[in-house]
């Protein structure tokens, strides 16, 4: 796609037009307006500063909890795997990570470095931007269970440190009490001292443990919907009579029924979302269940006809 000049200053790629199915991990989607991959925390801050406040902002790390529909996205994405991916330990014991960093990274350094209960990160497929913003977890650990102190971005491109206590946080969402518009920069991580031969062990066990019980070789977004309350979001669906069920090339995996998977990358953002809406209707009828999502869907249903994201 077409690349765009940069005000001076910036030193990241700006790009036009970017398709998304090849930045997240169902395969599927449009297109964004426009997607930005900046050269560090500094260069994004800048960025910010000479973007209207108005732009309708993407944040996208590795993708594994997104879909962006096939008529694409008229903002602009922020691409942060691979770049801001700043990962030390700080002398006071805790853990610096910027928002790029893979959560299965972070979980392998913290072990190596002696510290405990870290392990749960290495079995989710995203960053820790992605972590902070939804509560990630799984085999029973939570991101902001070990949150320390956490770096925000604004839209005016200051950095911010907040504490915790300023954050609404629950099962799967995550929420500044006061009005703000911010997106997660960094956070600095707690974790209780270990032993780093047992954090690995137990790492290549819950590995081991997610590669047996998830569709690992097709593309997917991982779980899609959250858990009710005292209950599974699989075994509705699977109770419902719904695993193995297609639209257009979207289907409910038949090895996890809280998956839905895209063989060969050729189903539509479309059909994904399809099936969602029907596995959430067939729940809703057979339980009277209603599943929230915990995939994020952005983005115009209809095709983009004009450049920018303007359409004809």
């Amino acid at each position: 796609m077409p690349e765009l000049a940069l005000p001076a200053g910036l030193r990241g790629a700006l790009r036009r037009d970017e398709p998304m199915a090849g930045h997240v991990s169902w395969r599927a989607g449009g297109p964004v307006a426009r997607a930005y991959r900046p050269a560090d925390l500094a260069d994004l801050a800048a960025f910010l500063r000479g973007l209207r406040l108005d732009e309708p902002l993407l944040p996208v790390g590795l993708g594994s909890n997104l879909l962006v529909r096939d008529g694409g996205f008229d903002g602009t994405a922020i691409f942060t795997h691979g770049v801001l991916d700043v990962l030390r330990r700080e002398a006071d014991g805790r853990f610096y990570a910027e928002a790029g960093v893979a959560a299965p990274k972070l979980a392998r350094f913290v072990g190596r470095q002696g510290c405990a209960e870290a392990e749960f990160l290495a079995g989710i497929p995203g960053t820790v931007g992605g972590a902070l913003a939804m509560n990630a977890g799984c085999h029973g650990g939570e991101t902001w269970r070990y949150v320390d102190r956490v770096l925000m971005l604004t839209r005016g491109g200051e950095l911010v440190e907040r504490p915790p206590e300023e954050f609404a946080v629950g099962y799967r969402h995550v929420g500044l009490k006061a009005a703000s518009d911010e997106i997660f920069a960094a956070a600095w991580f707690r974790f209780p001292p270990g032993n780093a031969e047992a954090a690995a062990a137990r790492t290549r066990e819950l590995l081991q443990r997610r590669v047996a019980t998830q569709p690992l070789a097709l593309p997917n977004a991982g779980s899609v919907f959250r858990n009710p309350p005292g209950d599974h979001a699989a075994r509705l669906i699977e109770a419902a009579g719904l695993k193995g069920t297609r639209i257009g090339a979207a289907e409910v995996s038949e090895k996890h029924s809280n998956f839905i998977v895209n063989p060969g990358g050729a189903a539509s953002a479309g059909a994904i979302e399809m099936l969602i809406g029907r596995i959430q209707a067939d729940v809703a009828e057979k339980f009277g269940v209603h599943l929230m999502r915990e995939v994020r869907i952005v983005g115009d249903a209809g095709a983009r006809t004009g450049p920018g994201g303007e359409g004809a």
